[in-house]
C-alpha cells in the first residue's frame, strides 16, 4: 500500500508539473519554469519509491492514464481545451485498459 501512496504523490507532483509547463511559456518565464522543474524533480523522486514494490509498466501504466485523465481536465477547466468524442473515446479505453491490468494481471503486486 504503501508504493501507491509514493505513486499518488508522484502523479501529483507530474500534474502540477505539467499543469505549469504551459505557463512557463517555452521557459521564458522564471517562477513557472521553476515550479515546474521542481515538481518533476518531486516526482520522479517518489516514482522511484514506489517502484521499489510496484513493477514498472504497472506503475508507468497507472501513471500515464491517472496524468492523462487529470490533465485532460485541467486543459478542460483551466485552460478551455475541449476534447471531441474520438479524443474522450480513447482516453477512456486507456483507463479501462489500466482498469483491466490492475483487477486481473498476475504481473501486479497488491
Amino acid at each position: 500500500m504503501k508504493n501507491y501512496i509514493f505513486l499518488a504523490a508522484a502523479i501529483l507532483c507530474e500534474i502540477v508539473g505539467t499543469s505549469f509547463l504551459k505557463k512557463t511559456e517555452q521557459f521564458s518565464r522564471p517562477i513557472p519554469t521553476f515550479i515546474f522543474f521542481v515538481a518533476m524533480a518531486t516526482s520522479f523522486y517518489l516514482l522511484s519509491f514506489a517502484l521499489k514494490g510496484i513493477p514498472i509498466g504497472i506503475a508507468y501504466a497507472i501513471w500515464s492514464a491517472a496524468g492523462i485523465v487529470l490533465i485532460s481536465l485541467i486543459g478542460y477547466f483551466v485552460y478551455e481545451q475541449r476534447l471531441d468524442f474520438p479524443a474522450v473515446l480513447g482516453i477512456a479505453f486507456i483507463v479501462i485498459g489500466v482498469v483491466i491490468i490492475n483487477l486481473f494481471s498476475k504481473s501486479n503486486v497488491h
